[in-house]
């Protein structure tokens, strides 16, 4: 079996995330390859998609959301994501059980002896009427009903028993806004697809045919770790017949699609800027592909980083207009100048071309 060593993985993932780009796609079309881009942070993906897409107008995105073709939502590993609205509605019911186990993981004693299917009915009648509403709102709606696990229990439970969307102003570009809620059937005007019969899993295969086209080549934990769901082994077993097999330095087995880029290792890989929580780094359990373990924490501390040669090399922040780069290590003169060139261009994407200010630290020896 062929092994793959870090900087074949790390040139595969790069490709695979549009990191060796800039690519020419559409936004959606980007951002249903991407299987969707963490969220939580609203103005994160705007630097995820510049990064990734020649000449990258947020606007387009703004407007995405405000058509209702893109959404943000609560889906992998309970963390907020922006998907295309038809992977919603597609992959939604297949995460009920793990966002339900999730909610009950932090909130199990306050949710004792609450009837969740009860929670679920009393939740969808109070939003029948149309109006968006915080997860506050919601809690405090309920609460007469269960004084006893507190508002936050039963705000988060709710948004786990019945899918919801996040509505625009929150998400848009320059865009300060609160989080209200209103149903993801509501909102797309479209049902979520209903739960598989028995006996199959055709929404865990096709996650798993969208992961590695956006994330491979990958193991059931490595998919695991990005979806945060259990039993997808079971779908690695029915298509593995159409997928090829690799094995890391480690000796982990690896899964592919066959036709999927590997590039060559030696492909120069440019300098790229990342926000909070990308893909790119989360998408795995391995994360040594893309980032040394001394730094790993970064990873789930919400840094920015920056990519060199393809791997984590600085993270950087925002001050006054201008992009601070802190360096992680040595950098050379000609990393410096790459570095610059790149933070320059992200200065006047952030604002609007009135600042190509950028300060690079000195580097970490």
């Amino acid at each position: 079996m062929t092994v793959l060593d870090s900087r074949a993985l790390n040139r595969a993932t790069l490709a695979r995330q549009l990191l060796l780009g800039p690519a020419d796609l559409p936004v959606l079309d980007a951002v249903s390859h991407l299987c969707g881009l963490q969220a939580q942070e609203p103005q994160e993906p705007f630097v995820g998609l510049f990064s990734r897409l020649r000449a990258f107008d947020p606007a387009r995105l703004s407007r995405l959301l405000l058509r209702r073709e893109v959404v943000r939502t609560h889906l992998m590993r309970r963390t907020v994501h922006l998907l295309a609205a038809d992977d919603v509605l597609a992959w939604r019911s297949r995460h009920d059980a793990m966002l339900r186990q999730r909610v009950l993981g932090v909130y199990r004693r306050e949710l004792d002896g609450v009837d969740l299917d009860e929670l679920a009915a009393a939740g969808r009648a109070l939003l029948a009427d149309g109006v968006p509403r915080s997860t506050g709102e919601l809690a405090r709606a309920l609460a007469g009903r269960w004084p006893a696990p507190g508002a936050g229990a039963l705000g988060e439970m709710l948004l786990a028993l019945v899918p919801m969307a996040q509505l625009p102003p929150r998400g848009l570009w320059r865009t300060r806004a609160g989080v209200r809620h209103a149903p993801l059937s509501h909102w797309l005007g479209r049902e979520v697809d209903p739960p598989a019969p028995d006996g199959g899993d055709p929404v865990g295969e096709a996650l798993l045919r969208r992961y590695l086209a956006a994330f491979g080549p990958a193991s059931t934990a490595d998919l695991r770790a990005w979806c945060g769901l259990a039993g997808l082994p079971a779908a690695v077993a029915a298509v593995r017949g159409e997928l090829v097999a690799f094995r890391d330095e480690r000796g982990r087995e690896l899964w592919d699609l066959p036709d999927a880029p590997r590039p060559d290792p030696d492909t120069p890989a440019p300098v790229r800027f990342l926000p909070a929580f990308d893909n790119a780094i989360l998408g795995y359990h391995d994360r040594g592909r893309i980032i040394d373990d001394a730094h790993r924490g970064l990873s789930v501390a919400g840094a920015r980083v920056v990519l060199l040669d393809g791997r984590v090399a600085a993270t950087w922040s925002v001050t006054d207009a201008t992009v601070l780069v802190q360096p992680l290590r040595r950098f050379s003169r000609a990393d410096r100048a790459a570095v610059a060139e790149q933070a320059s261009a992200l200065a006047a994407f952030l604002s609007d071309g009135d600042s190509h200010r950028v300060r690079l630290a000195a580097s970490t020896r």
